[in-house]
């Protein structure tokens, strides 16, 4: 017979490092709070106190910094670097992003064969035959003391929206909390695990203490239905939204540990065992270990990519050409009100490289500071920082009033000053400025003061209104022509021409080919309110 006694479990999990395994931004010098370094050194820690614990990445760990990029575009030799992270750190499991699928599936292979944990996915499934794409849907660990714990992988479906469908090609992916719901049932009755987590690459539709809608519910994001509908899970480990959250739902742990490295998740389990020797779950507590001022980087973790950061850093300070004129960005939400000679910029080159007549493109990030001077490559990858390619799709006039609309959907009327304000959906759960376009090759006013749906107040093409039912050649980006940001009017529209070159190598091949950008502004639109 076994006396009573507790054990804790412990889990970590990093989720949207987004390729920070330096402490750095890459727009200037200076050491951040942030990357894997850092959490490196607070995993560590916890490892002292608890050298059986799980170490989990819930996605989003292959693209977002010049590191990554400049590894995926001219580089790719040796082990993924990714994956001499994961297996640095010896993490027990990872799980797909969206993000992943960005560099295409040539070097998603190469840095899942290259990880020494597995890569768990329930719902990214062979088209052919409806299997598991990677592997293995879930992964069952069992500690010193004898408790097995079940980890499922799972991620957002929304990613045929967003990505090249050359990426995906031959993927199906299966609905996740349908996905979950089967698995999750099926682990429970066949392997009888003392817990049950879920690692999904995903967030909350609803706000998790009140049940309200926080975004259209597209199946995107499905953290609540999942907490709220699906039994057998204890917890449930999110992210795809670099939201910081930790707390408990409907008797689910529930983490999402933001974004770049800037905190680590924690969940604890406590279990009892009795008499008969099985185990209990009885208490379960999640909160957030954040990266501040005090937690050093890991300098073996430092050294181990100090050779290809030094030609990331190298590669991002070569002069390609120089802006003539007024291309900075002094203040982006001013930017985003009236005609920009940066935006204009972007703008004209894709209109010149694809041969469309009109074009839209964002100011992705507050960040963004356009250029000053002379131009490098960091400039460009500081202000387009996504990997995006090029299409041209064919729209009526309908739906580019509608895109207008929706875009005229960022601002709000500031109450208290009476003034402009950036509408919260735009800025919770995550900053999605990236979700406001700016048009060139027509003529626009969008007045604020109308009612959502209304603020269209005048639309020109060729100086003539624009006729709703002919038919237009737009050049966007390529998460914005697949309608990205829910933009439904764009979703499934003809598809012109397809550039599948990244942007910012269109951007610098064409600053190269230049060498002087002269900042244009023809003032085609502005805001009103």
């Amino acid at each position: 017979m076994h006396p009573q006694e507790e054990t804790i479990v412990t889990i970590l999990s990093t989720s949207d490092v987004h390729g920070h395994l330096y402490p750095t931004d890459y727009r200037g010098p200076g050491d951040k709070p942030l990357g894997m370094a850092k959490l490196s050194t607070l995993i560590q820690q916890e490892r002292r106190e608890d050298p059986a614990l799980l170490l989990l990445d819930n996605g989003d760990l292959l693209q977002g910094t010049p590191f990554m990029y400049h590894y995926a575009k001219y580089d790719r030799s040796g082990t993924h670097p990714a994956a001499q992270a994961l297996n640095a750190l010896r993490y027990d499991a990872a799980v797909f992003g969206n993000h992943e699928f960005n560099y295409g599936l040539e070097l998603l292979g190469h840095a899942v064969a290259d990880s020494d944990c597995p890569w768990l996915s329930a719902n990214i499934l062979r088209a052919a035959d409806g299997e598991p794409a990677f592997g293995q849907p879930y992964r069952i660990f069992t500690i010193p003391e004898g408790i097995r714990i079940a980890v499922l992988g799972a991620t957002t479906s929304y990613i045929p929206n967003w990505e090249e469908p050359a990426h995906v090609e031959g993927l199906a992916f299966e609905d996740a909390a349908a996905s979950i719901r089967r698995w999750v049932a099926q682990i429970r009755e066949t392997e009888r695990p003392d817990a049950v987590v879920v690692a999904y690459h995903g967030g909350f539709e609803r706000d998790p203490a009140t049940g309200e809608p926080t975004e259209p519910l597209t199946g995107e994001n499905q953290g609540y239905e999942i907490c709220s509908r699906i039994p057998g899970i204890d917890v449930l480990l999110t992210g795809h939204q670099h939201r910081l959250l930790a707390g408990e739902m409907n008797g689910v742990a529930i983490a999402q540990p933001g974004s770049a490295g800037q905190a680590l998740a924690k969940v604890q389990l406590a279990f009892e065992r009795g008499e008969d020797g099985r185990w209990t779950l009885r208490r379960k507590t999640a909160r957030l270990l954040q990266v501040d001022e005090s937690v050093a980087a890991d300098e073996e973790l430092l050294a181990m990519f100090a050779a290809d950061e030094r030609k990331t850093q190298e590669w991002l300070d070569q002069p390609i050409g120089t802006a003539e004129g007024e291309l900075s960005i002094a203040d982006p939400f001013a930017a985003r009100q009236a005609d920009h000679a940066f935006t204009e910029f972007v703008n004209r080159v894709q209109m010149e490289v694809t041969g469309a007549e009109i074009s839209c493109a964002a100011i992705f990030t507050n960040e963004a500071r356009g250029f000053d001077g002379q131009i490098t490559m960091r400039d460009v990858v500081s202000n387009y920082i996504y990997p995006n390619t090029l299409k041209v799709i064919r729209l009526s006039g309908r739906d580019i009033k509608e895109a207008l609309e929706k875009n005229a959907g960022y601002f709000v009327l500031d109450e208290r000053t009476g003034g402009l304000a950036v509408s919260p959906a735009y800025l919770e759960p995550k900053p999605q400025h990236f979700n406001y376009d700016m048009w060139e090759g027509i003529e626009y006013e969008l007045n604020i003061a109308m009612p959502e749906g209304q603020r269209v107040a005048k639309l020109l093409y060729g100086g003539i209104p624009m006729d709703l039912e002919a038919a237009f050649d737009v050049a966007m980006n390529s998460y914005r022509a697949g309608g990205g940001g829910n933009f439904d009017m764009l979703k499934d529209k003809p598809v012109v021409r397809d550039i599948p070159t990244d942007m910012t190598e269109i951007l610098a091949d064409y600053i190269l080919a230049r060498k002087t950008i002269v900042a244009t502004c023809d003032h085609n639109w502005k805001v009103v309110y």
